[in-house]
């Protein structure tokens, strides 16, 4: 497999006004990292049943947006995904689609090491989460929750999958079908195909995403339901 020609990065969004600018911002710090000088880099906001301004603030922060009418994450990510394609008209082979979310704060290294691990023949990338932004009051629950997360880490593997830090090849993607259209767990599903199909997985917890821990997430059964669980609140 050749390094990338060019990384899109595809961010679903639901009513998201309030936290998407600091997640484009990180995005915007993570593509302007001087080792990727050269490399075009997009980013696709899907803008899903929004009705505040959600994809006024994408477009403000220099975002692609696309309209999306489903309510699911699933349809976001993959009409965010082919709406990459489309602006770039690459061969699949050549373009990265890095995955984040709305809520979520990327490193600044995050466009880099996905291009290198890339440039290295894996086909995806299955990254970590961090939680930030909890009340006071469930410090408690939520560093029981940490303590639990990383015990499950091994310095090449790890169990856990998150939409908000994923990265595949374009081709692979394809390969696999692409997100399919569910209520939950598309990421889940997608990485499950990948592996069926014999693409080359890189489970790390080597460069994780800070993710909201708030209590009412937008998708069912993602991260803050699991928070929220262990809160109580479900």
């Amino acid at each position: 497999m050749s390094a990338p020609r060019a990384l899109a990065v595809v961010i679903p969004a639901h009513n998201e006004e309030l936290l998407l600018p600091a997640a484009l911002l990180a995005v915007r710090r993570a593509a302007a990292h001087p080792a990727l000088r050269g490399l075009p880099v997009i980013t696709v906001v899907a803008a899903d049943s929004c009705t505040d301004d959600t994809a006024r603030v994408a477009a403000r922060h220099g975002a692609l947006t696309v309209a999306v009418d489903a309510c699911r994450p699933a349809a976001a990510r993959a009409a965010g995904v082919e709406a990459a394609r489309d602006r770039l008209r690459l061969d699949p082979r050549h373009l990265w689609i890095a995955c984040t979310d709305a809520d979520s704060r990327v490193p600044p290294g995050w466009l880099l090491r996905q291009a290198r691990w890339a440039a290295a023949g894996w086909c995806a990338t299955v990254g970590t989460v961090r939680p930030h932004g909890w009340p006071p009051e469930l410090d408690a629950v939520v560093r029981r929750h940490q303590g639990r997360y990383r015990a499950a880490l091994r310095p090449d593997t790890h169990p856990h999958v998150h939409g908000a830090n994923l990265g595949v090849r374009a081709s692979a993607y394809e390969d696999a079908g692409g997100f399919p259209d569910v209520l939950t767990g598309e990421d889940r599903a997608l990485v499950a195909a990948l592996a069926d199909a014999g693409h080359r997985l890189l489970r790390t917890g080597s460069c994780p995403v800070a993710t909201s821990a708030r209590l009412t997430p937008r998708a069912v059964h993602g991260y803050g339901h699991d928070l929220a669980r262990l809160a109580g609140r479900r």
